[in-house]
């Protein structure tokens, strides 16, 4: 393709050199540039694209996008200085994988909680009213039914839009992506065209990366805010900020609500271990689901649905019969003792609020609960003594264990979520870093009937330890347990 047709949209602050070179790819990591790439250099957090520029060009970039100049000009390189690397990225992938996602629907979901379950929802809904969809999300790609390995909530802009000309290309007509807040900020969704957006909740989180939760908040609403008129979005109605991210946007709004008047109404009527059966907008549906985080969001995927134009009788119907994320009140039961084992990604206070609060209006009363619960190292240091706090107030006994301790010492964090304990509290929890053993010594102390969540890696298949990632994966040890207590 002709680097003068690719830059179309972009803010060019100077040229040197002639843009009707031919460029093969586009790439934004240097050790993927081959002969006749376009190398543009994106300042992240980690590292400074524009360090790389001369290694770019020796591997056989043709032209370079930048926003400041290097010292040294290669004559048969073109350069195109620009005001922002990161949104040049967005617009020229756009542009360069001929803008795909006007092809076809695209529907992004932001929040703090809820938003792989929404996307997978609706994914696996248009999966079975017989369309051909992909799935951009934190537990997997999806292309149809082809499941590619996922790295991050949402890929950087060549990525994501070079996933999303392979989805149209492979026939599929909706794509369902999770839109994190770092997405945003970062720009990798930056060109993209959204047939719809959804907004789920938002609490505190990810402050470790915008230093304050208003900032957290702008960004998440700078999404909504350049919305076009033709896409539609929707909010819940119930949290407070639901309001305030439709506030400036041009789509069409919606709203769901499970306590006030909504686009998208819901009631429910009784939840229970089995599943929701719920009164939505006036029709009485049981759901397979659990806990009033998924009649929420369920509600989103419902009102989504809807204004992607389905009939809303055969959306319900089909919503009826569907099971939620890996990783998401992901629950099994032992065949002997009868001890509940859930699995759940809750990684923040108000995301473990909900699952506990969940289990405890699910219990019959004579069952603990026990919960196995970490955080993560190199993330916002805030919330670990709140997590701890949680999980003490809402469980019976509470086992504080490594999470992904990342580059820090995994000690450490325990202290840190033990300061969050009250005296009061003190004999309820221990701490045991290895969190194989934690999960162990959880099923140990349960009895019969009771509830063991294990909290904060859900999906996970690993576990991160000072740059290395260990196979460990929390479904496949609880099953291991449960399995000891059968012999």
């Amino acid at each position: 393709m002709i680097l003068q047709d690719i830059l179309y949209k972009v803010n060019i602050r100077s040229v040197k050199g002639n843009t009707a070179v031919e460029v093969n790819d586009l790439q934004i990591d240097s050790r993927k540039v081959t002969a006749g790439s376009c190398f543009i250099a994106v300042k992240g957090n980690a590292a400074d694209g524009h360090g790389y520029i001369e290694t770019a060009i020796e591997k056989g970039a043709v032209a370079v996008v930048c926003e400041t100049l290097p010292g040294k000009i290669h004559d048969q390189v073109v350069y195109i200085q620009v005001e922002n690397s990161a949104v040049a990225a967005g617009w020229m992938s756009h542009n360069f994988y001929g803008e795909t996602s006007l092809k076809l629907k695209l529907v992004g979901v932001t929040g703090t909680n809820g938003k792989t379950t929404i996307a997978t929802l609706l994914w696996k809904l248009f999966t079975a009213m017989g369309y051909k969809c992909g799935l951009i999300s934190t537990v997997q790609n999806q292309v149809g039914n082809e499941v590619i390995a996922s790295t991050h909530t949402t890929p950087d802009a060549v990525s994501v839009n070079r996933l999303i000309r392979q989805m149209h290309d492979a026939g599929c007509e909706y794509v369902f992506m999770e839109c994190s807040s770092h997405a945003i900020h970062q720009h990798r969704i930056t060109g993209l065209h959204f047939t719809g957006a959804l907004f789920s909740n938002i609490t505190h989180d990810h402050l470790d990366y915008h230093h304050t939760f208003e900032e957290y908040i702008r960004v998440k609403k700078s999404w909504f805010d350049a919305l076009p008129s033709s896409s539609f979005a929707i909010s819940n109605m119930d949290d407070k900020r639901g309001p305030v991210m439709l506030q400036n946007t041009a789509a069409k709004k919606y709203y769901y609500s499970l306590k006030t008047m909504a686009d998208f109404k819901g009631k429910i009527l009784e939840n229970s271990l089995i599943g929701l059966h719920m009164m939505v907008n006036e029709q009485e549906v049981y759901f397979r689901l659990i806990g009033e985080f998924n009649a929420y969001n369920l509600l989103a995927v419902y009102g989504a649905a809807v204004c992607l134009g389905q009939e809303k009788q055969l959306v319900l119907q089909t919503l009826s019969i569907l099971t939620g994320a890996e990783g998401r009140f992901d629950y099994t039961v032992s065949k002997k003792e009868k001890i509940v084992g859930i699995v759940d990604y809750a990684h923040t206070p108000d995301a473990l609020l909900n699952v506990l609060a969940t289990i405890k209006n699910l219990r019959q009363g004579h069952e603990q609960i026990i919960t196995v619960v970490g955080c993560g190292g190199d993330r916002d240091k805030t919330k670990r003594p709140v997590m701890a706090e949680v999980a003490c107030e809402y469980s019976n006994r509470v086992i504080f264990t490594s999470d992904n301790p990342r580059s820090e010492d995994a000690l450490q964090i325990l202290k840190d979520m033990e300061a969050g304990v009250s005296v009061v509290a003190r004999k309820k929890y221990i701490s045991i870093a290895d969190r194989k053993e934690a999960i162990k010594t959880a099923i140990s102390l349960a009895e019969k009937e009771d509830i063991v969540l294990i909290a904060g890696k859900g999906h996970e298949k690993y576990q991160d330890i000072k740059g290395v990632k260990y196979d460990f994966d929390d479904k496949q040890v609880l099953n291991e347990m449960f399995e000891l207590l059968e012999k």
